[in-house]
């Protein structure tokens, strides 16, 4: 009866070991956390409101989104960073040289550069969401932020 007992005690606190873990590793950002990171980052605050946008419209905020699209690639984290072209499944590849997995952490640095990597080549377009969702509309207002 002990050793069922050790053993059920060691799967929980393996079990609330695992949430904690996941918890600290993605993060769903309300609207100012996530202007604020931005600018940190260093994204212009002239672009604010579109990269605000922007996130929420691909990701909903969350660091921890990744979606698997009609032609097999997958997008990951706040971005949706697309694998076909900006990043690899598993190593380090890609335009920005990185694997797509570090995309779905809390860690935005990398996301960020190469967020700003894919909006140099190809503006706002490059995402899909911000076409959608963004252009030409009333943008979130984070001027309070």
């Amino acid at each position: 009866m002990a050793e069922q007992l050790r053993a059920s005690s060691a799967i929980v606190l393996s079990l609330i070991l695992l949430l904690s873990l996941s918890e600290t590793q993605s993060k769903l950002l309300t609207r100012c956390q996530l202007a604020k990171e931005l600018l940190r980052h260093d994204f212009p605050r002239s672009y604010l409101s579109n990269w605000v946008c922007l996130v929420e419209s691909e990701s909903g905020r969350s660091t921890s989104k990744s979606m698997q699209l009609p032609n097999q690639s997958v997008s990951y984290g706040l971005f949706q960073i697309n694998s076909k072209n900006w990043c690899r499944k598993g190593r380090r590849g890609g335009i920005c040289n990185i694997k797509c997995e570090e995309f779905l952490n809390d860690e935005i640095s990398d996301d960020s550069r190469c967020a700003m990597q894919i909006f140099n080549r190809h503006g706002f377009q490059a995402w899909p969401g911000w076409m959608s969702k963004c252009r030409g509309r009333t943008l979130p207002d984070v001027s309070r932020c």
